[in-house]
C-alpha cells in the first residue's frame, strides 16, 4: 500500500457477466491478434480509431470481453447512436482527446514518484481537456454520453496550481534545475539570483570596495583551496578596512575576507545544492497534492476510455456503413446482409464484400450445415456471424443492412488446423481437443462455429465423427450451429434431424473453370471444385489434367495408375505402342485366383485332392 498509494481500492472481477471467447475463438476470429501475430488484419484494427492510449487498452478489453447482459449493452449501443446522430460533437470530442495522453498511467508515475517535472507539468492541460470534455458533453450531448462523464470531477484548481507551481517548460530532471516558477518561494529565487549572478556580485563589491576603501588595485578573486577573497598590495597597507579579516600573505600583498563575502561565498557554493533540496520539496508538496486526488482523476481516465471507445464505434459506424443492432434475450439470431467486417476493408479497390443472411434459432434453424468448394466464403461466412454477434454485444454497430441478435453466453469456434508438436499433439488431436472443449461446455445459448471437423483423420473416421458431433449438439446440447464441412454425406441428416437445415455457397462452372459467387443459399453442393482451385493456384496442367482423371476413376471404382479402364490387370499401349500392364492403387480382383477357389467344389473333394488345391493356391498367391 505504501508503494503504490494510487490503488484506492480492489474489485472483484465478475466474469459471469462476460461472453465466453476461449484462446481457440480469440485466435480463429482474429480479434486483436492475426494468425500471423500481428494486429493487421483483425477486428482492433477495424475499430480502432481512439485517440487516448487508454482509449485503446479498453478497446481492446471490450473486444475481449463482450456483454452477456442487455441493459449494459443498449446502454453502449444507445451513446454510439447519439454520437453518430452528432457529428460535429463527435469531431469536437476527437478534437479534445488528441490533447489528452495516457491519464492513467501518468497519476500512476506521478503518485509512486517516477514521473518527471515535464511529464507533471503536462497533467495540465490533460486535466484542463478533460474539464473541456464535460463542457462539450453537458451543452451538447445526449443522455447516455452526459451520463459517461458527469460523474467525474472537474479539476480546474488543481490544473491551475500545476502551471502556477512549475516553470512554463520545466526539465525532464528535476537534478536539472528551474523547475519551480519563479515567484513562489523568495529564498528560491534568492538562492538562483546568487547562482545566477554571482559574477555581477563580485564586480559590483569590487567596484564598491575600492570606493569605500580609496584604494584603486584593491581585487576580488577566488580559488579553490582558499574560496572567495579581497587582495590588497602591501603599498596601502594602510587603508585596510578594520572588518577586514586576513586570511592569506603574500609577497607583496594580502588578501582578506569580509563577514559579506563569506556569507556570499557560502551561497554560491552551495545554492545549486540549496536550490535542488527546495525545488525537490517544493515539487514533492506538488505531488502529494495530486496523488490525494488520483482517485478522481483515474475516474475520470475512465470516462475519458470510454467516451473514447465509444466515439471510435461511431466513426467506424458512420463511414463503413454499420447498422444499429437490435438487441433482445431471445434465441434468434437473424442477420440480413451481413458483411465481414475485417475482409471488407482488405478488398482491392473496385470490388465490394458479397454480403450474406444468416438465420439461427432454437427451432428449426439451430444447426446449419454449410457445403461448397474451397475459396467459396464458406470459413468467411462462419466468420462474419461470429464476429457480427461479437460486435453487437460490445455495443458497436454491425456490419449488416440489419440484425436481430439473441444474447449468446458464448462464442466457439473449431476452424483450420494445426499441429502442437511442442506438447506431442498431431492435428487431429488438437482438433479434437477443441470439439472436445466446445461439447464440454457449451449451452443452448451459445454460438458454435464449426470448420471442416473430422478431416485430420480418415475419410470414413472423419464422417463417422462429424456425424455423431452434430448429432449430440443437436439432441443433448440445443445450440446454435454454423458446420461448414466438405463431407457431402452429412446433409443427409437434414432430412433425419428437425433442427438442422442445409445451406451451399453458390458457384458457376464454366468449361474447366469456376466462379465462386460467395451467396450463401439453401440446398447442398453435389462438387468441392479441388482441381479446379488447384488449377487456379498455378498446377501445372499436366497435374491438374492427371488428377481429372484419377478422380473420375475414383467415382466410378476404377482407380488405376496408367489412363483409363476397368479395375484389376489390364493390358495397355505403352511406349512405343507396346502392351503395359496396368495395376489398381488399391489392388486387382484376381480373376484366376477366384476361379481356383471357385472351381473346387468342398462336397465333392477328398482331403487329399483339398491339400492339393491348397498347395496350388499358395504357389500361386506365392509366385503373383
Amino acid at each position: 500500500r505504501a508503494n503504490l498509494p494510487h490503488m484506492r481500492k480492489i474489485s472483484p472481477l465478475n466474469v459471469s457477466g462476460f461472453m465466453t471467447l476461449d484462446n481457440s475463438t480469440k485466435r480463429n476470429l482474429e480479434i486483436v491478434k492475426s494468425v500471423s501475430g500481428g494486429e493487421e488484419g483483425t477486428l482492433f484494427s477495424v475499430l480502432d480509431r481512439t485517440v487516448t492510449p487508454m482509449g485503446g487498452r479498453l478497446l481492446k478489453c471490450w473486444i475481449n470481453q463482450p456483454l452477456r447482459t442487455l441493459g449494459p449493452i443498449l446502454e453502449r449501443v444507445d451513446a454510439v447512436d447519439e454520437l453518430v446522430g452528432a457529428r460535429a460533437l463527435t469531431t469536437e470530442i476527437g478534437e479534445t482527446l488528441s490533447r489528452i495522453g495516457d491519464l492513467e498511467r501518468l497519476v500512476a508515475r506521478i503518485s509512486t514518484n517516477r514521473a518527471t517535472p515535464r511529464e507533471t507539468a503536462s497533467l495540465a492541460g490533460m486535466l484542463e481537456a478533460s474539464d473541456m470534455l464535460r463542457s462539450a458533453l453537458g451543452a451538447k450531448g445526449g443522455p447516455r454520453t452526459r451520463a459517461l462523464i458527469s460523474g467525474s470531477p472537474g479539476f480546474p484548481d488543481l490544473a491551475r496550481t500545476i502551471r502556477d507551481t512549475l516553470a512554463d517548460d520545466p526539465p525532464q530532471s528535476l537534478a536539472s534545475g528551474g523547475v519551480i516558477r519563479r515567484g513562489i518561494n523568495a529564498g528560491l529565487d534568492e538562492l538562483r539570483e546568487a547562482a545566477h549572478n554571482g559574477k555581477e556580485w563580485i564586480a559590483n563589491l569590487q567596484r564598491t570596495e575600492r570606493e569605500r576603501t580609496g584604494i584603486s588595485s584593491l581585487k576580488v578573486g577566488y580559488n579553490g583551496v582558499f574560496g572567495y577573497y579581497i587582495e590588497i598590495t602591501n603599498t596601502h597597507r594602510e587603508k585596510v578596512p578594520a572588518e577586514y579579516i586576513r586570511k592569506q600573505t603574500l609577497t607583496n600583498a594580502e588578501r582578506y575576507v569580509t563577514p559579506g563575502l563569506k556569507e556570499f561565498e557560502e551561497k554560491i557554493l552551495n545554492a545549486e545544492e540549496h536550490i535542488l533540496r527546495l525545488e525537490s520539496g517544493l515539487f514533492n508538496e506538488l505531488r502529494f497534492m495530486i496523488a490525494a486526488r488520483a482517485e478522481e482523476i483515474q475516474q475520470a481516465a475512465s470516462a475519458i476510455a470510454a467516451l473514447d471507445c465509444l466515439s471510435s464505434f461511431a466513426l467506424v459506424a458512420s463511414s463503413s456503413g454499420y447498422v444499429r443492432p437490435e438487441l433482445d434475450d431471445g434465441t434468434e439470431i437473424v442477420i440480413r446482409g451481413g458483411r465481414h467486417p475485417v475482409i471488407e476493408t482488405l478488398l482491392p479497390p473496385g470490388e465490394t464484400y458479397t454480403p450474406n443472411d444468416a438465420v439461427l434459432d432454437a427451432g428449426t434453424n439451430r444447426i446449419q450445415i454449410i457445403t461448397g468448394p474451397n475459396m467459396s466464403g464458406k470459413s468467411s461466412f462462419l466468420r462474419q456471424t461470429g464476429l457480427i454477434v461479437l460486435l453487437a454485444q460490445i455495443g458497436s454497430y454491425v456490419p449488416a443492412a440489419s440484425a436481430k441478435i439473441g444474447i449468446v453466453d458464448a462464442i466457439f469456434t473449431r476452424v483450420g488446423a494445426s499441429d502442437n508438436i511442442a506438447s506431442g499433439e498431431s492435428t487431429f488431436l488438437v482438433e479434437m481437443h477443441e470439439a472436445a472443449n466446445i461439447v464440454n461446455t457449451a449451452t443452448s445459448r451459445s454460438l458454435i462455429l464449426l470448420d471442416e471437423v473430422g478431416r485430420g483423420t480418415s475419410t470414413f473416421d472423419g464422417i463417422s465423427i462429424a456425424w455423431a458431433l452434430t448429432e449430440y449438439i443437436h439432441d443433448a446440447i440445443g445450440a446454435k450451429t454454423l458446420f461448414a464441412t466438405h463431407y457431402h454425406e452429412l446433409n443427409e441428416m437434414a432430412a433425419l434431424l428437425p433442427g438442422i437445415q442445409n445451406l451451399k455457397v453458390d458457384v458457376r462452372e464454366y468449361g474447366n473453370k469456376v466462379i465462386f459467387l460467395h451467396k450463401v443459399t439453401p440446398g447442398t453442393a453435389d462438387h468441392s471444385y479441388g482441381i479446379q482451385v488447384g488449377r487456379m493456384a498455378g498446377l501445372p496442367e499436366e497435374v491438374t489434367a492427371r488428377a481429372a482423371e484419377i478422380l473420375k476413376n475414383l467415382e466410378s471404382s476404377e482407380l488405376i495408375v496408367h489412363g483409363s479402364g476397368t479395375a484389376g490387370r489390364e493390358a495397355g499401349p505403352g511406349p512405343g505402342g507396346t502392351p503395359e500392364t496396368q495395376m489398381s492403387l488399391f489392388g486387382a480382383r484376381d480373376e484366376k485366383l477366384r476361379e481356383m477357389i471357385s472351381g473346387a467344389d468342398p462336397d465333392a473333394t477328398t482331403p487329399m485332392e483339398a491339400l492339393r488345391i491348397l498347395a496350388e493356391l499358395k504357389k500361386y498367391v506365392s509366385s503373383s
